[in-house]
């Protein structure tokens, strides 16, 4: 049955894929992603995806995390609980910690973490503009980590339209959310206020029914802010500004017990300052990038553990247009990292710091009229680890006007964290920890098809890494590079079909194959550990399709998705026996009505038929819940 269930899945997709983000006929869309400089979608050879402020702002979600799961392939979403808890996404059927995030250019990870990864947990919709998601490995551009990909986020400033606005909502578990926002531009200033109020009584994360559980509230204060000054035609000045403020109450993993003392107080601070020289041809633009975050938790126990973790980041790039296909980019990334955290063993805390100095240069050109091309490299050269080249090589042949064929192979790596050169007894040599590397390649076709007013991306990807950083107990508990490779390759599909003027569907597919050697290739791995050979929480059959369907002053969407079953690790409650989780659909409707071109009102479902399900072992999902809210302009 499941099989004949994946069929009908398949079948259905391809009868109906007729995609999602390709660029429109007339107008042309422009990313950044790719290579950090304005450039034409239809000539990129990597696989993007944008997400755009309407989209974003329609979903009516309240976290960026839940509107990318419903509206992109090539990606995977947990969180462990409601509202608040730790979440993450996974690119390609890579763990979090192998796709790096950046928030305005400012790149996001918690140096104090154990992977130096970033959890989506505080990201809320409020003042989103739009993002890009670069699929891929990707170091060439942007350093460390993006193995999997790249996620970009840009907020809004104070040049877009629509800035004065606020929202007010309401919902189920004692939801309430507010949002304000005010911006303009004027002569040579522009500016932007983003603030953003969310509290939530929350449910009870841990699933274990047991009379300790309590609801896990969550509360979060974010503020986003923006300037850009204009001192000649040549030069100009632009800062931003991110603060979130936030409070849960959380479940410790073991069973049976109280956990009303368990909490976590998280502040993120991130700022940039540039400034840029444009000269028409000529482009230089110098940057400084700062990341501070700051957990105090307490335990069942309430016992305090504070960590901090931060990252100072000057950063330089240059880029000359020879002409409108030809370009050469070029820069330079000093990056220093500093965290204090919490031994294993034995239990002290330590302050610990690393640096990477970086080199890269991207060149760009169309070699024939139909054919544009990318070849780029970079020399990354870490205080410990060392120095390491990468590169990437991107085609892209443009079929006709409305399709092209696109490819990419590219290398990555990803340098040890500051906890693993200290986990459990200290690393003899840390010198002798070498960071994983990866490669990756895709090859993908996008159409426009006029006469349906449809659109289709496929793609197929294949990425591999080695010398994955575990703690194996054939390593006496320290971690080292393992003898292992880690292994993900699929298919993605996705469709924006423009039935009529009223109604559109969205539609997504991902098939995931993965192969998690850091976890199976464990020479001391028991009978009850890695039952299965695919990385933990990345189904193998995923869906998701978006109805939206808007006459006069309603609008009404309604999204379906399917996940498969997943593996995914125990915990001290089982001996750590690796679990199944088993396979979920979900549904979801939100209807709009706009009163004026000032006032609308919005009422969504989540989980419309009661789902019971889970994303991370023994953990809870949200029942079904009922919003309702108020969005004006001012």
């Amino acid at each position: 049955m499941p099989k004949l269930k994946n069929l009908i899945t398949i079948i259905f997709f391809i009868l109906f894929c007729l995609q999602q983000t390709a660029w429109a006929l007339d107008i042309p869309i422009i990313v950044i992603a790719p290579n950090k400089s304005p450039k034409s979608y239809s000539s990129v050879g990597s696989s993007v995806s944008i997400i755009d402020q309407e989209t974003v702002e329609n979903s009516n979600t309240f976290f960026l995390g839940e509107t990318l799961n419903n509206n992109l392939p090539g990606m995977n979403y947990f969180r462990s609980g409601g509202h608040g808890t730790i979440s993450g996404i996974q690119l390609r059927g890579l763990p979090k910690r192998y796709s790096t995030v950046y928030i305005d250019g400012v790149k996001m990870s918690d140096p104090s973490s154990s992977d130096n990864s970033f959890y989506f947990s505080n990201v809320m919709n409020s003042s989103i503009k739009n993002v890009e998601i670069l699929r891929g490995s990707q170091s060439s551009m942007y350093g460390s980590g993006a193995i999997g990909g790249t996620i970009n986020i840009y907020t809004k400033d104070g040049e877009d339209q629509n800035l004065n606005k606020f929202v007010v909502s309401g919902g189920s578990n004692d939801l309430k959310n507010l949002d304000v926002s005010y911006g303009d531009s004027y002569n040579n200033h522009s500016y932007y206020l983003g603030l953003n109020v969310f509290n939530t009584d929350g449910i009870s994360a841990m699933n274990d029914e047991v009379s300790t559980n309590d609801d896990d509230g969550y509360k979060n204060k974010s503020i986003i802010s923006k300037y850009k000054y204009i001192f000649n035609d040549n030069f100009y000045f632009k800062g931003n500004i991110r603060l979130s403020d936030s409070f849960l109450n959380y479940d410790e993993v073991t069973s049976g017990r109280t956990d009303k003392n368990n909490s976590t107080d998280d502040k993120e601070l991130t700022y940039g300052l540039r400034l840029i020289s444009d000269f028409g041809k000529h482009k230089n633009t110098l940057l400084y990038n700062y990341t501070d975050i700051e957990r105090a938790t307490k335990t069942y126990t309430n016992s305090e553990k504070d960590y901090y973790g931060y990252r100072d980041s000057l950063n330089f790039i240059g880029e000359y247009n020879f002409n409108l296909d030809k370009k050469f980019l070029y820069g330079f990334d000093h990056e220093f990292d500093k965290a204090r955290f919490q031994k294993d063993w034995p239990t002290d805390y330590l302050t610990s710091d690393e640096a990477i100095y970086s080199q890269y240069a991207d060149f760009q050109f169309r070699p024939s009229e139909k054919v544009y091309s990318t070849i780029g490299l970079r020399r990354d050269d870490h205080t410990t680890a060392g120095s390491f080249n990468t590169g990437r090589a991107t085609l892209t042949y443009v079929l006709e006007n409305n399709s092209k064929i696109r490819s990419s192979f590219g290398t990555g790596l990803r340098f040890p964290t500051l906890y693993d050169y200290f986990y459990g007894s200290s690393v003899t040599n840390k010198e002798d920890l070498k960071p994983e590397k990866s490669k990756s390649f895709d090859i993908g076709y996008e159409k426009y098809f006029q006469n349906f007013d449809a659109n289709l991306i496929v793609s197929i990807f294949n990425i591999e890494y080695e010398d994955p950083l575990e703690g194996w107990q054939s390593h006496g508990w320290k971690v080292k590079n393992a003898d292992a490779k880690i292994k993900s390759k699929g298919i993605e599909i996705a469709s924006d079909w423009k039935f009529n003027k009223f109604l559109d569907f969205d539609i997504n597919y991902n098939y995931n194959d993965t192969y998690d050697g850091a976890d199976c290739d464990d020479p001391n791995v028991g009978s009850t550990s890695c039952i299965d050979e695919s990385m933990v929480r990345v189904p193998r059959h995923s869906w998701s399709i978006l109805l939206n369907y808007s006459k006069n002053r309603l609008s009404h969407n309604l999204n379906f998705k399917y996940s498969d079953e997943v593996r995914d690790y125990g915990n001290a409650n089982n001996n750590f026996a690796d679990v199944i989780l088993k396979e979920y659909y979900l549904a979801n409707y939100n209807v709009n009505y706009n009163v004026n071109r000032n006032l609308d009102f919005y009422f969504n479902i989540k989980n419309i038929f009661n789902e019971n399900y889970e994303q991370a072992y023994m953990y809870s999902t949200m029942d079904r819940a009922l919003n309702l809210g108020i969005r004006s302009k001012f």
